[in-house]
């Protein structure tokens, strides 16, 4: 089951990427290569299977998900251990 992700954590995480995005993204693919290339690579497989899908569109919806996802899970790990 997947984690719940709160209004606060898509507030924050949105606050974080649209600050300045073409930089969060950067970031992002930086992270992703070394936290989890496998998804990385996964994200990047998408856009060459469909010429009319805009890459950086389809990364940045990834990645925002993943860093949702990353941060529930994150939060519930601290919820259980409490």
């Amino acid at each position: 089951m997947l984690p719940i992700i709160t209004e606060e954590m898509s507030t924050e995480v949105f606050t974080e990427a649209f600050q300045d995005v073409h930089a969060w993204r950067k970031n992002m693919v930086q992270y992703m290569k070394e936290e989890n290339p496998e998804v990385n690579t996964a994200i990047l497989e998408v856009a060459k299977h469909d010429e009319n899908i805009d890459l950086k569109a389809v990364a940045l919806g990834a990645y925002l998900a993943y860093r949702l996802l990353e941060l529930a899970t994150d939060n519930e790990e601290v919820t259980i251990e409490a």
